[in-house]
């Protein structure tokens, strides 16, 4: 057995970033990041959810993230944690707002669960973006886990900048479509019981 853990992030995601042009609104690095989490629907690599990190000077994509939980089998790699460690093994640093960086976005497709808003926090990122709420992942049967009730709140206390409920309509029907098409709920409630 090996005491080493590789990922091995699909060429899709990279394919699918390289058609990413720069924006300074929120709204446009949302619509990036929901066709990301739609087109994880049809890649199978692990449910309908997706992140990414931007620069905020020049808002270039750093990297794309999309739950890779399936297909790599392991439950730590939500979208978020996957763009994030993008991000820091791009950019050769484990800390995202270490000071010789410019300060970075996180942009996900629904708010961070229980340890993507640790991970979110660590990161070093100034700002979180999202799209659907935890409740819009746990009607579909999705276990978010605990977090404070204001999450955004304990966030904005620790100098990150947070947004949501950007075009969440558009993240919820990318939810709505996984269920419709039978996508695996795992870590459920149901899971849980």
């Amino acid at each position: 057995m090996s005491n080493s853990i590789e990922i091995s992030i699909p060429n899709c995601i990279d394919q699918f970033a390289e058609h990413y042009s720069p924006s300074p609104h929120d709204e446009d690095k949302m619509r990036f990041v929901i066709a990301a989490s739609e087109a994880s629907l049809k890649w199978g690599l692990g449910g309908p959810f997706a992140a990414a990190i931007f620069r905020l000077d020049n808002h270039q994509l750093v990297s794309a993230g999309v739950n890779l939980i399936i297909n790599q089998g392991l439950s730590i790699l939500h979208a978020e944690v996957v763009a994030i460690m993008r991000a820091q093994r791009l950019l050769g640093t484990y800390d995202l707002g270490d000071g010789k960086l410019p300060p970075m976005a996180l942009v996900t497709s629904t708010e961070p669960c229980t340890m993507c808003l640790g991970a979110t926090h660590w990161s070093g990122i100034s700002k979180v973006v999202s799209g659907a709420t935890d409740a819009d992942a746990n009607s579909i049967g999705f276990d978010e886990g605990p977090k404070p009730d204001d999450w955004a709140k304990a966030l904005r206390e620790r100098g990150i900048e947070v947004k949501t409920e950007v075009l969440r309509g558009a993240a919820i029907d990318v939810l709505k479509k996984y269920q419709t098409l039978g996508g695996n709920i795992y870590n459920s409630l149901r899971n849980t019981q």
